[in-house]
């Protein structure tokens, strides 16, 4: 077995793993500080962190919120983003012209810098992280939709709709967007990776969840004060981020490779 494929067995097993884990009603808040730093056992899997808390259980939960909150972030980022380049894309002129530039501006602007000037307008939380990720999530999408719908604006099948008096958005919807539907699928794949990370390292910074919410990047920010005493606080979290990352982003991948051969 070559090492790609020990790779892509191995992120297709924790993220099982973490999906399944996280339909279990495990106790992730609960304290035990007679059982600081225990090692791994049959109770506790990971072990415990600093205030007794069991790892596994905040692995798990923390997925629902990062996995979760990445999804969201994902198809809300996938709507605006398509959305708006469908509609750029079959009006052109002035219109295609005002979206290139923005997403030229916002491209140039990190999320992680955005997060941290949001935190300081709004309380460091969820809401905060998600207006971060949407302010520039959003771009990739619009740009590769604004593409496609150029690409097919000049097929047949669009100059047969416009033949018969359908209106832009009509011919937008339901006649480009379904042929563009594949490739913008793959791409989400790929962009979840992207915002999973975004979110894990501001997270990491405290922009993210607060205490005691279980999240992979807070998670990590905690167990970093730890890591020679219980490295399981930072590798277990970063094992989620970085097997999860990789395994959206081989299926993206896939499908690219799949739907292009078509």
């Amino acid at each position: 077995m070559n090492r790609r494929r020990i790779a892509n067995v191995a992120a297709l097993a924790v993220t099982v793993l973490l999906l399944v884990a996280a339909l279990l009603p495990l106790d992730a808040v609960g304290t035990d500080l007679a059982h600081r730093f225990a090692g791994p056992s049959f109770a506790h899997p990971l072990g415990t962190d600093h205030l007794g808390r069991d790892v596994f259980a905040r692995l798990a939960a923390g997925t629902r919120f990062s996995v979760g909150f990445t999804l969201v972030a994902v198809v809300v980022c996938a709507l605006l983003g398509t959305g708006t380049g469908l509609l750029a894309g079959y009006a052109g002129g002035a219109v295609a012209q005002a979206l290139q530039r923005t997403i030229d501006v916002l491209i140039a602007v990190p999320s992680i810098v955005l997060g941290l000037v949001l935190a300081t307008i709004l309380q460091p939380g969820p809401g905060a992280l998600l207006l971060a990720v949407i302010i520039t999530g959003w771009t990739p999408f619009a740009r590769l939709a604004y593409q496609l719908t150029v690409r097919e604006a000049a097929r047949e099948y669009v100059e047969g709709a416009v033949a018969i008096g359908a209106g832009r958005a009509r011919i937008a919807f339901r006649h480009i967007l379904p042929n563009a539907a594949r490739p913008l699928t793959a791409h989400a794949c790929l962009r979840f990776a992207n915002v999973l990370l975004s979110i894990a390292g501001l997270s990491f910074l405290g922009l993210g969840a607060q205490p005691p919410t279980p999240e992979w990047g807070a998670m990590l920010a905690e167990g970093r004060t730890y890591l020679f005493v219980a490295p399981t606080l930072v590798l277990a979290p970063g094992a989620a981020v970085v097997g999860v990352a990789l395994f959206v982003t081989l299926l993206g991948r896939a499908l690219e490779r799949r739907w292009s051969s078509e």
